[in-house]
């Protein structure tokens, strides 16, 4: 056992820290075994974080580790493996900025599968917990086609037997093309792609796995397509509209709002990016907060995703996503809590991890400084990162 005292504790589950706090981490299992404040006691192996603040990892549900941040397309452009080792050292990247449990939302050839085989034989030291989900799967020409990078479908039948060998490959999630995107140049954030009744398809399939589904949906009709095949969860979701947020709140769909990716492309990419790019991120954004505000208040439950991967979305940004939040009416614990709360439900993993409580995995991160006050704090570049009670970095 280790105990790990003197700190400031955010579980997650609340708006505040509790102060003088201590818990125990089980060695062998990597859960928390107790908790309490003042002065621990017991004989157990003990760690004095020194007033600093404790609070849980980061989850982020849209990761593309396979992906170049720092090229104008998002690509690497390299082969398979080198898309494996570019992959692992953004899956390290991930981890040290915070993030301990990612969802992947389409890698090329499969890489994130291959990967999360060597971290369950621990051959993938530092990297976070990983729901991987390999290729996307799109139309023909549509978003995210791509010779390695995706499955194109162009019915319901090619749907469900793409959904089906992607399981047989060792996908744990699906993720779907709803409309064009900001990075396509032949379409538009209001192109709807894949149909209704194939994504339908997919839901069907992964719902019987009980798996979930993702779709890439920024504006409409897709976004109301996406939820009328039902989905699990809207990524990105720019142009959600009133009627839509309703159906999402009566439905229990989540929403991904990646408001990094969006403010990325519209503001670092200018004089570098594609003019048409631009326009495209710089005429959503302004709307993106609008229409996201009106379903925050709507009661819609948002998920911590960034997108990263995309252009000027690099693998550490994170920790910018929760401040973006609070631009939509949120409060810092309120945006926390759509990654230790919301994520972990989504993911169907909040009885394991997500909040630090009794009986769940400490995968946690240590600050300086106080993150309930201000979510400035927790984008710090040398914070301390545990999982299972075990420090990475």
């Amino acid at each position: 056992m280790t105990t790990f005292y003197h700190c400031n504790f955010f579980d997650g589950t609340t708006d505040h820290n509790t102060p003088d706090a201590w818990f125990t981490v089980d060695d062998q299992t990597g859960r928390i075994t107790a908790r309490g404040t003042g002065a621990p006691t017991g004989d157990d192996e003990q760690v004095d974080f020194h007033g600093q603040y404790v609070m849980p990892g980061f989850f982020n549900v849209h990761t593309h580790v396979t992906s170049g941040p720092d090229t104008p397309d998002g690509s690497y452009g390299q082969s398979e493996a080198e898309s494996a080792v570019f992959a692992t050292q953004n899956l390290q990247q991930l981890l040290k900025s915070g993030v301990t449990y990612i969802r992947q939302c389409g890698t090329a050839y499969d890489v994130d599968i291959a990967l999360k085989r060597m971290q369950r034989d621990g051959k993938l030291p530092h990297t976070p917990h990983m729901m991987v989900s390999g290729k996307a799967f799109s139309m023909t020409g549509g978003h995210g086609d791509s010779p390695h990078g995706g499955h194109a479908v162009d019915s319901p039948d090619e749907m469900r037997k793409a959904v089906r060998t992607a399981f047989k490959n060792g996908a744990e999630c699906i993720k779907v093309m709803a409309t064009g995107g900001v990075m396509t140049p032949n379409d538009f954030m209001e192109d709807p792609q894949l149909s209704v009744a194939e994504m339908h398809a997919a839901v069907e399939e992964a719902h019987h796995k009980r798996r979930i589904v993702a779709a890439h949906a920024e504006g409409n009709p897709g976004i109301q397509n996406a939820l009328d095949a039902g989905v699990d969860s809207i990524e990105h979701g720019f142009y959600v509209n009133e009627a839509e947020a309703h159906q999402m709140v009566k439905q229990g769909t989540y929403l991904t709002p990646t408001l990094i990716a969006e403010w990325a492309a519209a503001k670092d990419g200018i004089g570098v990016l594609p003019d048409w790019e631009i326009k495209k991120a710089e005429d959503a954004l302004d709307d993106t907060y609008v229409n996201l505000t009106r379903a925050v208040k709507i009661g819609v439950k948002f998920t911590c995703g960034t997108d990263a991967g995309t252009p000027y979305n690099g693998f550490d940004r994170t920790p910018e996503e929760f401040g973006m939040l609070t631009k939509i009416g949120m409060t810092p614990a309120q945006a926390y809590q759509c990654s230790c709360i919301n994520s972990a439900t989504l993911l169907g993993v909040a009885d394991d991890y997500g909040t630090l409580e009794v009986g769940k995995f400490a995968d946690f991160q240590v600050l300086k400084s106080d993150p309930v006050v201000d979510t400035a704090n927790v984008v710090q570049a040398d914070k301390q990162v545990y999982i299972g009670g075990h420090r990475e970095f």
